[in-house]
């Protein structure tokens, strides 16, 4: 069982900040000190770590991505004569009040050279700093906020297009596809929801009739709702995670507010079966959810197949990005760049195809190839609708 890196208590972090303690945990898949494939040295205990929300109110996002990294980790470690690399799960919860203190931890355990993450845009703010202070290459499956690739962090990579390519992908879907000529935009008011909000309330101009802010963890939407109807609006734009998302939806639906009368359309935070959980199977069917994605069962090659043997599921929102990411890392950890240093030189020169796409990033850490989907709900299940085009 994966011992999980939480967040310490304020005097033990404190002491961490101070003193730049180590953790250790992980996935132990195996252990020993083979050379790796290109003969570099293999220390012992050599591990990549996860960091990303494993539990609370938006962990299904999470878990889809830790789910493919362990799958990398894993085929990794059975290749002949593997450097065998730990995999350790950092925990935070999508809390960015807890990024400070996890990405200290990441940085006192010698150990571990790369991360898989930041998952989400808010502790990324957070972590990147921190990471790129101590030289640690990161590389997120998930975190779109456009400014984290604009604050000179040499260690900033991620692996899907940012919300500065969603948000105006999203308008275009609403006003060009689903012909919607007045939309209410609702965010969340967290770095990604608000973010991706204001982009598209940029893009959809005159189409944007009424803007409104929420907080995360509020649960009525009462007076939101109320404000939508009296708006006019024949559309619902949400910028936030799956777990408000999902019950704003359902009051609207509750409300007489039916799909014909108002389409509702969320992004990739709100793209996760939590969305319909949240909403009811009814209320959500006809949503839309745009992601800067690859559909997942559009995956190259095995993975789709390896990964649905592995969990008994199929694979979910970001679970091929997670995949990909950490890939890169294990790539470079067989061509003996096991410093934290090497790899991060290693990564900055990637080129590669990989499940979703071809890997390569440009000086800012940006992937050379992006695309944005739209997926709708269907008979309670999220589906590939298109692939916008740019």
């Amino acid at each position: 069982m994966r011992s999980i890196v939480k967040l310490a208590a304020p005097a033990a972090a404190a002491a961490l900040l101070l003193a730049a303690c180590g953790t250790t945990g992980g996935d132990d898949t195996s252990s020993g000190s083979s050379a790796g494939s290109s003969g570099g040295s293999c220390p012992d205990g050599i591990s990549i770590g996860f960091f990303g929300a494993l539990t609370g109110p938006n962990a299904n996002l999470g878990v889809n991505i830790d789910n493919g990294v362990k799958l990398a980790v894993d085929q990794h470690n059975k290749e002949s004569g593997a450097c065998q690399v730990k995999l350790t799960p950092y925990d935070s919860q999508g809390d960015q009040n807890q990024a400070q203190g996890l990405a200290q931890q990441v940085v006192g355990d010698s150990k571990v050279v790369g991360i898989v993450g930041p998952a989400f845009s808010g502790e990324s703010k957070v972590a990147d700093p921190i990471f790129a202070e101590a030289g640690i290459v990161g590389i997120t499956p998930s975190a779109t906020n456009p400014n984290l690739a604009e604050n000179g962090w040499k260690t900033f990579f991620r692996v899907l297009g940012n919300d500065a390519t969603q948000g105006p992908a999203a308008a275009k879907f609403i006003t060009g596809t689903l012909k919607k000529q007045k939309v209410y935009v609702v965010d969340d008011s967290s770095e990604y929801g608000k973010g991706l909000a204001d982009i598209v309330r940029k893009d959809l101009g005159a189409a944007d009739v009424k803007d409104n802010t929420i907080q995360t963890g509020q649960t009525d939407f009462s007076a939101v709702v109320a404000d939508i109807r009296a708006s006019g609006a024949d559309a619902v734009f949400f910028g936030g995670y799956y777990a408000e998302g999902g019950l704003l939806l359902k009051q609207m639906r509750d409300a007489g507010l039916s799909s014909d009368q108002v389409a509702f359309i969320s992004d990739d935070g709100a793209k996760d079966d939590g969305l319909i959980t949240a909403a009811g199977a009814d209320a959500a069917n006809g949503a839309y959810l745009t992601c800067p994605c690859l559909p997942p069962d559009k995956a190259e090659g095995s993975f789709v197949q390896d990964y649905t043997t592995a969990y008994g599921t199929a694979p979910a929102t970001y679970s091929a990005e997670g995949y990909d990411a950490a890939k890169i890392l294990l790539d470079g950890i067989s061509e003996g760049k096991v410093t934290r240093e090497d790899l991060l030189s290693y990564v900055k020169t990637y080129d590669k195809p990989g499940v979703t796409k071809q890997l390569k990033f440009d000086d800012k850490g940006e992937p050379s190839s992006v695309s944005v989907w739209a997926y709708k709900v269907d008979g309670g299940k999220i589906v590939a609708d298109q692939e916008i085009s740019s």
